[in-house]
């Protein structure tokens, strides 16, 4: 049996004490009854809404080999038969095995964050490098305090490239978390007026994120791009960190890998870089500029953790949007005959809503008759609100967005200033949206949909399509 952690390994390493008769191993980890295989361990942690104490029989029900508890829990857990690992802290003992993990590994280890962006190029990544090996990469966006011991606790001893989303919503949260990953590669992708209402400027928003060369190994690298307002701060920061290797990607001429030129194409971007020196030309399922400078970040990425370039270039052809990061759906036919619609409603900050209105604004222009942004509020952003939604008249007006329909309370402050002839409408919340959006649709529009998650977005596109 291949497992993922033998039992003698797993209880020296989380310091616990066996109840029940343990298996000789565990195929997996989870910490959600929903998704459990037989097998797995299942570590019932205690989070902000829930108790995993709460699902232990479910837990058994879906096969668990054993279940990892707190030692003040026992005596509450009855005539349960499963079997059990009681600790003192469960989710400190699963901090204790991802760091085991870390120390057995001999994968080249890859750390990103950033404002925008973070978990497709996890993506983008985890694709790519699997054509030169296992690639042990971040479910979702487990990207915090819980999430990245989860996954570092996940990664088999095999695994020949590691690559883990770092994420924070306040200063000094990056700190512990990638001295636990330890990464020989660490990069941010950019810096924006993300969670800005936890911080007083966005310098300090790129002192948080440059937490992250904190934990990088000796004779690792770290990448920051060229292109970011804040590089200056970020190479500063990175040398104070003492980073043996400094490496920048961007459009800017010096960038280690330098984006020199976007040509779309029917499935996607065709992109020009040069790697150190070396032309590389590759092709992505996936358009925006955005998408075009990660790509030349994970291609140099790539070449430094030892990946094959000819079959990483291959792979690059595998790189497809994933839901609400660029989806595009076709209602009646694609082009001027049909009703596009670009799903970008993962999520929003200033940053990638300009990002998402430039693809807007560079699709099918020969074909496009009407560009429509459906924008909703973005959250997080504490006193700056005001000013940073006004900020978006500007890529609205470059974007040459024929109409724009608004959504929430703060898109208020947009609404007030846009002409009145660009606004379709402004609503307190969706409910409306949907019926109002199918009576103006027409062939050949575009819809472009983007909002911070709790506006829900996603179900409306949904609603739309159906």
């Amino acid at each position: 049996m291949n497992y993922l952690w033998e039992t003698d390994t797993f209880l020296a390493a989380t310091g616990g004490r066996p109840v029940g008769e343990l298996p000789e191993g565990i195929t997996g980890i989870s910490i959600d009854t929903r998704t459990l295989k037989p097998g797995e361990a299942f570590f019932a942690i205690k989070g902000d809404k829930f108790d995993g104490h709460n699902f232990l029989v479910a837990a058994m029900k879906a096969g668990a080999a054993f279940a990892v508890v707190d030692e003040s829990k026992l005596v509450s857990l009855g005539s349960l038969t499963l079997p059990l690992v009681v600790v003192r802290d469960v989710m400190g003992s699963m901090r204790r095995l991802a760091e085991l993990a870390r120390v057995r590994s001999k994968a080249q280890i890859i750390a990103v964050t950033g404002s925008v962006g973070k978990t497709t190029t996890k993506e983008m990544l985890r694709t790519v490098l699997s054509a030169s090996g296992a690639v042990h990469a971040s479910a979702a966006s487990f990207n915090n305090h819980w999430g990245v011991p989860l996954t570092l606790a996940r990664m088999p001893a095999n695994t020949r490239f590691g690559v883990f989303e770092i994420g924070m919503n306040h200063a000094g949260e990056i700190t512990p978390l990638v001295k636990l990953v330890r990464p020989h590669i660490a990069m941010i992708m950019n810096i924006a007026a993300a969670h800005i209402g936890s911080f007083e400027t966005i310098d300090d928003i790129a002192r948080a994120k440059a937490e992250i060369f904190s934990g990088v190994v000796p004779g690792g690298y770290g990448v920051i791009n060229h292109d970011d307002r804040r590089y200056p701060l970020l190479k500063t920061l990175a040398e104070t960190a003492e980073i043996d290797h400094l490496l920048s990607f961007g459009e800017k001429r010096g960038s280690d890998f330098w984006l020199r030129e976007i040509e779309p194409t029917d499935e996607g971007s065709r992109i020009s870089t040069r790697l150190r020196g070396v032309d590389v030309e590759i092709e992505i399922g996936v358009r925006g500029h955005h998408m075009a400078m990660n790509a030349a970040a994970v291609l140099g990425v790539a070449s430094l953790a030892g990946a094959d370039i000819v079959k990483t270039r291959e792979a690059f052809k595998r790189v497809v949007a994933t839901d609400g990061r660029g989806t595009i759906y076709h209602k009646g036919g694609s082009g001027a005959m049909g009703i596009s619609i670009i799903d970008e409603s993962y999520n929003a900050n200033p940053a990638s809503m300009e990002a998402a209105l430039d693809v807007l604004a560079n699709f099918d222009s020969v074909r496009t008759k009407r560009r429509i942004a459906v924008l909703g509020d973005m959250l997080e952003l504490g006193k700056q609100s005001k000013k940073l939604h006004e900020g978006l008249a500007k890529p609205i007006s470059a974007a040459k967005t024929d109409l724009v329909y608004l959504v929430g309370p703060e898109m208020e402050h947009l609404a007030r200033i846009l002409p009145k002839e660009r606004i379709g409408g402004h609503y307190t919340d969706t409910s409306r949206l949907v019926e109002d959006l199918r009576t103006i649709m027409k062939p050949g529009d575009v819809l472009m949909f983007k909002a911070s998650n709790r506006m829900n977005f996603s179900k409306v596109i949904q609603d739309l399509l159906e």
